[in-house]
């Protein structure tokens, strides 16, 4: 065990850039940057008035020198044991506790430990989080929809890993899932099913519905369809949002054979709507889910989805902070997710 982890010390001494093997301190990013102490003090914490540009600047030299302040000062925990940061948008969702389960595994078999916060599916909380969590950790994961433009006085120099975000990142670490991949799988299922008029439910703009919508239309055009845009109801991610988006869609297109849920709790919803309408799952119009939660085995009929491994995306998290903390930034990690055809198709 004690091979297996590292005190912030030895942590340090990885840090590139300082060809020395101390620790790289606050006094030392503030020489590089060419700033006082005070200064990399106010950029790193945000705290004080710092022109926007100088903060830029101090964050990028502290991140170059691998810059990490020390808890330990601070009295906060013991400096042997790493503790990580994951903020998720939901714990009630539940997708987001089989991830959270990979992450704990991968986490206690190195012996760290983890912080949990949840932005409750709000945009604004993941900035307020990252900052507050931020001093209280070695190391963040984070399901993040900002751009690292916006997200970096909040970040500050702690490692970050960004999770299915679907945008590059020349600064933080990435675990991506192949939406597209996912996307085209499911899409041709339903056309070799025989399905020409499909329907997809898309997520409330809290998630970047970019990918789907951009895949549905050049899989539409490929095989031409008879859809557009319309076919695309957006809809909450909970049960009542799936039931309310299948309505909607239903009542637009009644001749609908077969409808795409972004994920498989609207998928859920959708399910029961078409039963209160008296649409005949599989029959009258085929449903196919995306995520691969183990409640839609309790199903009649289960349904068909794209299953996606949430622990071994959590693993992968877990992985990449590992990369970081070693002073490497690794490339994307990318996860695909498996088709699995059940009875709704």
């Amino acid at each position: 065990m004690a091979g297996q982890r590292k005190t912030e010390e030895e942590r340090g001494r990885r840090s590139p850039g300082t060809g020395t093997g101390k620790r790289v301190t606050l006094r030392d990013v503030a020489e590089a940057a060419g700033v006082s102490h005070q200064t990399v003090s106010r950029a790193i914490n945000s705290k004080g008035e710092i022109d926007p540009e100088t903060q830029r600047r101090v964050l990028d030299v502290a991140r170059r020198l691998r810059y990490r302040p020390s808890r330990f000062a601070r009295g906060l925990v013991r400096p042997e044991v790493v503790t990580v940061g994951l903020i998720v948008p939901d714990v009630v969702n539940p997708y987001f506790p089989e991830f959270m389960a990979g992450v704990f595994a991968a986490a206690d078999q190195r012996g760290w430990q983890v912080l949990v916060a949840s932005t409750e599916n709000t945009p604004s909380r993941e900035l307020t989080l990252l900052r507050s969590l931020g001093r209280q950790v070695d190391a963040l994961v984070s399901y993040l929809s900002h751009p690292d433009a916006e997200l970096e006085p909040h970040v500050g120099s702690v490692p970050l890993v960004i999770v299915d975000r679907g945008m590059a990142s020349s600064t933080h670490a990435l675990v991506e899932v192949d939406t597209a991949a996912g996307i085209r799988a499911g899409m041709r299922h339903l056309i070799d099913r025989g399905h020409r008029r499909i329907g997809i439910i898309d997520c409330t703009p809290v998630c970047d519905p970019f990918v789907r919508r951009r895949v549905f239309a050049e899989v539409a055009a490929e095989h031409a369809l008879p859809v557009d845009d319309s076919w695309r109801v957006v809809g909450e991610q909970t049960l009542d949002g799936g039931a309310a988006a299948f309505e909607a869609l239903h009542a637009a297109h009644p001749d609908v054979t077969a409808v795409f849920a972004f994920n498989d709790l609207v998928g859920i919803g959708a399910l029961q709507a078409a039963r209160r309408l008296g649409v005949r799952v599989p029959d009258d119009c085929a449903l196919v889910g995306y995520d691969g939660l183990s409640i839609t085995d309790l199903l009649d009929p289960p349904l068909t989805t794209l299953h996606l491994d949430k622990r071994r995306l959590g693993e992968l998290a877990v992985h990449q902070v590992d990369q970081l903390l070693a002073g490497e930034l690794p490339p994307p990690a990318v996860l695909t997710p498996r088709l699995n055809v059940r009875g709704t198709t």
